[in-house]
C-alpha cells in the first residue's frame, strides 16, 4: 500500500499537545495555588493560568496567565519566569512525563481582545448594520 505525502503543515496543535498542555495547565494551577514564593513580584498576587501551549516536540511550553484583576500584571511575568525552574520542579511531581517542557511565561490578553470585540459589536454603527431593517421580514429573504 502506498502512502500519500501532504507537502502541507497541519494547522493546528496534535492531540498530544492539546493533552499535555491541558496536564501541564492543571498541575501549574495547583501549584501556583499552593505556592509560597520569596519573590516580591509574586507575593499575594493570585494567578489565573488561562492556556498552555507546547512546541510540537514538547520540549518547551508557553503559559498564558493572569493576574487577578490585571494588576501589576508585568512584574508577575517577570516573576514567573524568574521563578520558571522552581515551577518546573514542583509540576513534574504532579504530571508523570518522561521530559518536562521549559517554561515560559506570558501575559494573556485574549481578555481584552475579547473586551475589545465586545465594544465594537456594540457600537451604534454596528448595531445599525446588523439589526434589520423595520418594515423587512428577515423571514423574507430579500
Amino acid at each position: 500500500m502506498v502512502r500519500s505525502h501532504s507537502t502541507s503543515k497541519p494547522s493546528g496543535p496534535s492531540q498530544r499537545q492539546l493533552r499535555v498542555g491541558e496536564a501541564l495547565r492543571h498541575a501549574l494551577a495547583w501549584v501556583l495555588e499552593r505556592a509560597d514564593f520569596r519573590d516580591p513580584d509574586l507575593q499575594g498576587v493570585a494567578l489565573t493560568v488561562t492556556e498552555i501551549r507546547m512546541t510540537p516536540d514538547l520540549k518547551h511550553a508557553t503559559a498564558y496567565v493572569m493576574p487577578l484583576g490585571g494588576a501589576k500584571a508585568p512584574e508577575a511575568i517577570e516573576g514567573l519566569n524568574r521563578a520558571a525552574g522552581y515551577l518546573r520542579h514542583e509540576v513534574a511531581k504532579q504530571v508523570p512525563l518522561k521530559f518536562l517542557p521549559d517554561y515560559r511565561f506570558e501575559l494573556d490578553n485574549s481578555f481584552d481582545e475579547g473586551a475589545r470585540i465586545d465594544a465594537l459589536l456594540n457600537s451604534p454603527e454596528v448595531k445599525r448594520d446588523i439589526m434589520p431593517e423595520s418594515g423587512k421580514d428577515p423571514e423574507d429573504g430579500a
